[in-house]
């Protein structure tokens, strides 16, 4: 069920909303006898689809439907835990059997996985196009008096140059793989992730999305996840300095700030501070 002419690479990540315990349905679950078991199965079920990057439909080799007793030895789960909690997913909407098939609906518009893959596809085609158009008019340039179809070949308007110039910029902003409405969402989830302490975003405005994007175009997801991890673990950004400021998303985005936090501005000073942890750290070894 893959798409023809889009390559679909092996997706590392899948995206989970902080506040996705907060949700009616999740809290519904929490009450029931096997609560643990059915959360872990749904968890284990969005990593399987992220894993499989088959639009949330639930197939090996495309041929063969997974049934209750292959998630049940892939999960390492009791076939009957399995059942339940593919009945009780199925009951909440979380899932829908079509033929036989398991599938998470909307997958693709949540994860937007296929969306990335096409982007990532267009950047290679068209990267692939423009060198060829530097190889062209090198070739011209070398050979002292280019002939007619040399000159063909090189015959580039103002407006293909413009055109390029356009989708040069395009590429720089896009050197995290995102589009900039995903990179936009990210940033947002790295801040709710590493920051906890300091104050929440209740909306995204256009500035701020312009902020973002000039912030992606000088530093990379990991410096940013890094730079907002150190926020948390100053003292100062979180308000204990005399003056009681707090850094917020605002000020972290500001790419002159970001520096200054990365270069340990904002460290702690005390002669027994330890190493911190990040919080994804912390999180991932509880």
């Amino acid at each position: 069920m893959h798409q023809k002419g889009v390559y679909m690479a092996d997706v590392k990540w899948i995206k989970i909303v902080t506040d996705i315990f907060d949700d009616d349905k999740m809290l519904l679950i929490e009450s029931l006898p096997s609560a643990d078991s059915i959360i872990v199965i749904w968890f284990k079920l969005l990593c399987m689809a992220g894993k499989n990057n088959n639009n949330g439909v639930f197939m090996l080799n495309d041929k063969i439907p997974y049934t209750e007793e292959m998630l049940s030895t892939i999960f390492r789960r009791d076939v009957n835990t399995v059942r339940l909690a593919l009945d009780t997913f199925q009951n909440f909407g979380m899932i829908e059997v079509i033929d036989g098939v398991v599938t998470i609906p909307n997958w693709g518009k949540h994860q937007t996985l296929d969306k990335i893959e096409q982007k990532n596809e267009y950047m290679r085609g068209y990267m692939r196009e423009y060198r060829q158009k530097q190889k062209e008019q090198i070739e011209c340039k070398t050979n002292g008096k280019p002939n007619s179809v040399n000159m063909r070949k090189v015959n580039v308007s103002e407006a293909d140059i413009e055109e390029d110039k356009e989708k040069e910029k395009e590429i720089e902003v896009d050197k995290n793989n995102t589009t900039l409405g995903d990179a936009v969402q990210d940033v947002l989830d790295i801040y709710a992730l590493y920051c906890p302490s300091l104050p929440s975003v209740k909306k995204v405005t256009d500035k701020r999305k312009k902020a973002i994007k000039n912030l992606l175009k000088a530093y990379t997801i990991e410096e940013i996840k890094e730079g907002f991890d150190k926020a948390e673990h100053s003292d100062f950004c979180k308000g204990k300095g005399k003056t009681g400021w707090i850094a917020d998303f605002d000020f972290l985005i500001n790419q002159n700030n970001l520096a200054k936090v990365l270069e340990g501005k904002y460290d702690n000073r005390c002669a027994d501070d330890k190493p911190q942890k990040s919080v994804l750290d912390t999180w991932l070894n509880a």
